[in-house]
């Protein structure tokens, strides 16, 4: 009896010892920085990363942050160069925590707010697996984007006036207003309207911020002069000034394996809120870029998109999130095409990065699997897949910084493709499914999501509420952007769309609008896009265009409820609920419609063959 129970104590010990071998915490404040001290956290961050990449295992491990406000400075961050899809390539790039070549590790602010200053990007993970960020607000104490708050408008002097949010951080220069940033500066040019109930203003996208002259009326108010906007501006608006530049993300993630966000808030980011590269399954759960409230004095988020990935594989879910006040899209999945600039053999390829905001990165490694398209019908060429034998970079060492690429392949390459035509390559094996579900996505500028990838994507249980263009996007484009690629499984099911496309942009030619770039549509001969079903889905329309469709063989629109308002006078110049072109097996069915339609007017239909479109089953 006495040896079973040394037994079972000597068991319990070993046990309790391997549970906790087996996850270890660690609290941030042991790295020298308590919260709310106000003093220079990246120090602290810089330690806890020898910290943690001098670990002799790879046992999971848990940093905990008491939980308060964390300030993170310039001075004492890592310094790092980094090439990110996207985004201007403006190299050193200042960083907070560059969590690289890690496993296994949890980073659990416990709701704390981690504000950064200058110009930085709070999170960088690179080459790691299993890692998580949780419990977090990221935020910037003097962000980039300014804020103007119409208080008057005085037409006979051509003149608005208008405080200026956040208060300081800018001075007049020659008659032009020029932005402080911590440790940079910049002129804006360009500006999103807002409504005093921070939706974007109606009919006016990327209004110009080019007045004659800004002149500081008093501290933090400013007399703008010969803008042009006086037709359309009243006390109340809001104007938030901005450029095009994308120099820093809030989050950003490459080569990663297995990386969960939980709880994650980006309030503001001169760049995206999170972009990901060539990487495998990642989780959003309540990651939000967004608003701190209400009562947030500030009507803007991010520069750009809220989230991005960018040549990914493996599953992306991203659920119960909030998106608004952004620049640009939700989410936007995609690959990118190399464009071939050279044919050296039958079995090589020189292709090059054509964006100036994509490349520098890795686009692929040897046994993935790729295929060939020409851009000006975007068709596949000879339904041809082929196999990287090799890759190298040609302008650089290896592939960080690189711009062009020599490709050998397994197989012999189609004849017709070379540097005489215009073709580019898309790699297969770097796309991923998608999962986008019960998210909130609000008053943001351009698209509401965007989804180019051939793997099933499931859009599922979202509000998309005035977003200012399209709210559902089916890209591909091999000559300007350069985002691949078809989608050949979608499921768009039991959304509500409210009043979406109160102004023009790219590719907005309907509240789902399913565009690839095709500059030659008349010769082309393999459709696109296929097998898109929407369904269940409820609309709240102002205007008439539900559904837009171009070089989709394979689309059922059913059982979706259409719900009719007058928020907004109707403007689009596209007045057909249906627009479809180079179409076929269309299938509009069981659709409940709030007033009467016409048929031969809701449905417009080019370059199509008869019988394209079959209408089965609507009432009103």
């Amino acid at each position: 009896m006495k040896q079973t129970t040394t037994l079972l104590l000597t068991t319990f010990l070993f046990l309790c010892f391997s549970c906790s071998q087996s996850h270890q915490t660690i609290s941030f404040d042991t790295f020298g920085v308590q919260p709310d001290s106000k003093e220079n956290a990246s120090v602290a961050a810089v330690k806890l990363m020898e910290h943690l990449q001098s670990r002799e295992d790879d046992s999971p491990l848990t940093v905990t942050f008491p939980k308060g406000r964390y300030d993170f400075y310039e001075d004492g961050s890592f310094t790092r160069e980094y090439y990110i899809s996207n985004h201007d390539q403006d190299n050193p790039k200042k960083v907070g925590f560059a969590l690289e070549d890690l496993k296994n590790i949890t980073l659990d602010g416990q709701g704390s707010d981690f504000i950064f200053h200058g110009r930085m990007i709070p999170f960088a993970l690179l080459n790691s697996t299993n890692v998580t960020l949780k419990n977090v607000h990221i935020d910037f104490e003097v962000p980039a984007l300014r804020q103007l708050k119409i208080t008057a408008v005085n037409k006979e002097a051509d003149e608005v006036i208008a405080e200026i949010y956040p208060k300081g951080n800018y001075r007049i220069e020659n008659n032009k207003l020029v932005v402080e940033g911590e440790s940079y500066e910049f002129t804006p040019y360009v500006c999103m309207p807002f409504r005093a109930d921070k939706r974007l203003a109606y009919q006016r996208a990327d209004v110009a911020f080019n007045p004659a002259s800004v002149s500081e009326q008093s501290p933090n108010t400013l007399s703008i002069k010969g803008w042009g906007q006086l037709t359309h501006t009243s006390p109340g608006e809001r104007f938030v000034l901005r450029s095009y530049h994308r120099p820093t993300p809030g989050i950003f993630v490459s080569e990663c394996t297995n990386t969960s966000f939980q709880q994650v808030t980006v309030h503001y980011a001169e760049g995206m809120g999170l972009v990901a590269q060539m990487s495998e399954n990642i989780t959003l759960d309540g990651f939000s870029v967004c608003l701190r409230g209400k009562d947030d004095e500030r009507f803007f988020t991010t520069q750009a998109d809220a989230t991005h990935f960018s040549a990914c594989k493996g599953v992306i879910i991203s659920k119960n999130g909030l998106y608004e006040g952004m620049a640009d899209d939700a989410i936007n999945v995609h690959g990118t095409y190399l464009k071939v600039t050279k044919r050296i053999d039958k079995r090589t390829l020189q292709g090059r990065y054509m964006h100036p905001q994509a490349w520098g990165f890795k686009w692929g490694e040897a046994g993935d699997k790729v295929q060939f398209v020409e851009s000006e019908k975007m068709e596949l060429v000879n339904q041809h897949i082929n196999t990287i034998q090799s890759i190298q970079a040609v302008d650089q060492p290896t592939e960080f910084g690189a711009k062009e690429f020599q490709l050998v392949f397994t197989d012999d390459l189609p004849e017709q493709i070379s540097e005489a035509g215009s073709f580019g390559i898309e790699n297969l094996s770097w796309t991923p499914e998608v999962i986008f579900s019960d998210n909130i996505i609000r008053n943001n500028r351009a698209r509401g999501t965007l989804f180019s990838t051939p793997r099933r994507v499931v859009c599922e249980n979202n509000l998309f509420d005035h977003t200012h263009g399209t709210a559902i996007l089916l890209c591909g484009d091999c000559n300007g952007w350069f985002e691949t690629g078809a989608c050949k499984d979608v499921l768009i099911r039991n959304n509500r769309f409210v009043n979406a496309l109160t102004a023009n942009y790219q590719f907005t030619n309907a509240v789902i609008s399913i565009y690839p770039e095709i500059p030659n549509l008349k010769d082309q001969q393999q459709f696109f896009h296929s097998g898109i079903v929407i369904e269940n889905n409820t609309f709240d329309m102002f205007d008439q265009p539900i559904l837009y469709a171009k070089s989709t063989d394979g689309l059922i629109f059913r059982n979706n409820t259409i719900q009719y308002n007058h928020e907004f006078e109707p403007f689009h110049w596209n007045t057909h609920p249906f627009f479809f072109e180079k179409v076929n097996n269309i299938v509009i069915s069981n659709n409940q419609f709030g007033k009467e339609m016409n048929w031969n007017e809701a449905v417009r239909t080019e370059l199509s063959a008869p019988g394209s479109v079959t209408i089965e089953h609507d009432k009103r």
